[in-house]
């Protein structure tokens, strides 16, 4: 690997580890904002806190991950650390659980669980929900978690999921980056995201990244999931491959598109596009378009190929030295450690549509009117995207009614976790490209993912139970979260 003299990286960034910051523009994009002291448009405000009544349909649910308007009306959704799936009454608010899963692996504060969901409709009427979970593969008592997605059937008298069918198993699980958004295409496929498993950060910074490295024949044959990692997959709902996935390396396997570093949100427009949102390092949020057999650029770029903010430090590679035996650093690289720039990287990929929090070289990642504590991740320019969920399919896929939302149907609506604020992203008219972007909500809350009513005309979004979150100053909050752990309704009001 390129080796770059240490004196010219004094401006630029490691490897990075988690997500944060930038404050909405209405009508425009987000470029500056809380994390950089720069504060946002008081219109921009009192928008967002006049435009929707708020009211919290369910509390206390064990970090819901997905959630989903299902055939009966209701919202079914995951619960990560509790391990079950449950049905959510959007009008009174009971929460019976649809179906436990007690073998499901988390651990505390990890990203393991039970994650995400699709649900199919039945020609007799009746459901299949789609649940992907993590499950130890080994009876020692060393959890060796795996990834797998079952499928269940729905029993609408008793209001239940069962007789669970394996559909994959053996996908790489881990307790950070686990990605796993869930979302049945328009083909009749399954699409499945696996993060990079916060390789080269925090405990994990000795794990090469796997984001780049495709599956080998052998694995397929062996069912070797490894490759797996920083990957978006498309699946047969019988869990096999489908015939016209991309060959890849002159292997055709689950692998749709890689080079992902945590993709989050998954979202189909109305002529099929798929609409992705990966959160970066310390910048460079994504908004991608997803095509077959396509690199997305991680590790060896972060958005835009353009040498600002962003080196590719591999920490496993550390030589002579080993890995091991340096301090992990967000800021200082040592010797050992090999360096590419992103400039150095001139394989082809498909470039972003859309970034959040990109900066230059200079910015100063460790502003001490964010030290509190040190958190420094928590006051980072990005906005960490969590989930994506484009207004016009989404809510005309589930009995839609009236005419919604004027001027919508263009749009995503997209959920973040530190920058506590879900984003309307509106697109072009052919879906190839952002026009804009507006805050819609800004609370100290982390937000994880959303769904609509059928009129259109409510938002329902899904809460983080704990986790860091910027105050309205950009700095990391002292406060509990506002709603952990819940489901929250936003009516639209006119």
């Amino acid at each position: 690997m390129h080796r770059i003299p240490r004196g010219s990286l004094a401006a630029l960034i490691a490897l990075a580890l988690g997500a944060a910051l930038t404050a909405a523009v209405t009508g425009g994009n987000p470029s500056g904002g809380r994390g950089t002291g720069t504060p946002a448009p008081a219109e921009a405000a009192r928008a967002a806190s006049g435009t929707f009544s708020k009211r919290v349909v369910a509390a206390c649910l064990g970090d819901p991950h997905e959630i989903v308007r299902a055939p009966d009306g209701a919202l079914w959704g995951t619960e990560k650390s509790g391990r079950k799936v449950t049905r959510v009454d959007p009008a009174s608010g009971a929460k019976p659980t649809l179906l436990g899963l007690p073998q499901a692996v988390h651990g505390e504060g990890g990203q393991d669980g039970v994650l995400g969901m699709a649900v199919e409709r039945r020609e007799d009427g009746g459901a299949y929900a789609y649940i992907a979970y993590s499950y130890d593969i080994d009876p020692a008592p060393a959890v060796r978690a795996r990834t797998r997605i079952e499928r269940c059937t729905h029993d609408a008298g008793r209001e239940r999921l069962h007789s669970p069918k394996a559909v994959i198993a053996g996908m790489p699980s881990g307790n950070d980056h686990q990605s796993a958004r869930l979302r049945p295409g328009p083909d009749g496929k399954l699409y499945h995201t696996i993060g990079d498993q916060g390789v080269n950060r925090f405990g994990d910074f000795c794990r090469s990244s796997y984001a780049v490295r495709l599956p080998t024949a052998h694995e397929v044959e062996g069912r070797d999931r490894t490759a797996y990692r920083g990957k978006t997959l498309r699946l047969n709902t019988d869990g096999s491959v489908p015939a016209d996935n991309p060959v890849l390396d002159g292997v055709r396997s689950h692998v749709h598109a890689y080079g992902h570093r945590n993709a989050r949100g998954l979202a189909f427009g109305p002529d099929g596009t798929l609409h992705s949102n990966e959160q970066g390092p310390k910048t460079d949020d994504e908004i991608n378009i997803l095509r077959g057999g396509a690199d997305y650029g991680w590790p060896d770029v972060s958005g835009h190929r353009d040498d600002k903010a962003y080196v590719y430090a591999d920490w496993s590679a550390s030589w002579p030295t080993p890995c091991d035996e340096p301090t992990l650093s967000d800021f200082e690289i040592p010797a050992s450690v090999p360096v590419q720039r992103e400039s150095d990287f001139t394989g082809p990929f498909v470039r972003p549509i859309h970034t959040f929090g990109a900066v230059g070289s200079n910015f100063d990642f460790q502003d001490p009117r964010y030290a509190r504590g040190e958190r420094w991740s928590v006051c980072r320019p990005t906005i960490a995207p969590s989930s994506s969920e484009h207004y016009g399919t989404s809510r005309k896929s589930a009995d839609a009614t009236g005419e919604g939302l004027p001027g919508r149907d263009d749009s995503l609506v997209m959920t973040t976790l530190e920058d506590g604020t879900v984003y309307r992203v509106d697109l072009a008219p052919d879906g190839q490209d952002v026009s804009g972007v507006t805050e819609l909500i800004t609370e100290e809350n982390r937000f994880r993912d959303t769904e609509f009513s059928a009129d259109g005309m409510s938002l329902f979004v899904a809460t983080d139970s704990a986790g860091p979150v910027r105050d309205e100053r950009g700095a990391p909050s002292t406060g509990p979260l506002e709603n952990p752990g819940a489901i929250i309704e936003y009516r639209f009001q006119g």
